[in-house]
């Protein structure tokens, strides 16, 4: 089974932004993924992981590796910030 484009990702996963890096530079099927959703506030690392894969769904099942980073909206914006 191949795996998904960083294209099918990115529609699955409806947010504020998203990014999605095809590695395939460490092996085919590897994605990274940069999520910011007002969703995720109040919520834990690993809680705001595991609904992004609920999001992700069947297509979760043809990725080999994902490294995923979740931030809330102003979480994102304190970053950006630190950068001007």
């Amino acid at each position: 089974m191949d795996p998904p484009s960083a294209e099918e990702l990115r529609e699955r996963l409806q947010a504020q932004h998203v990014e999605v890096r095809d590695s395939p530079q460490l092996c085919r099927g590897s994605f990274q993924i940069f999520v910011v959703s007002g969703i995720f506030r109040g919520l834990k690392t690993l809680q705001r992981h595991r609904l992004v894969n609920e999001a992700l769904g069947e297509e979760l099942d043809r990725i080999h590796a994902l490294e995923q980073r979740t931030l809330t909206p102003e979480q994102w914006e304190q970053e950006r910030g630190s950068f001007a």
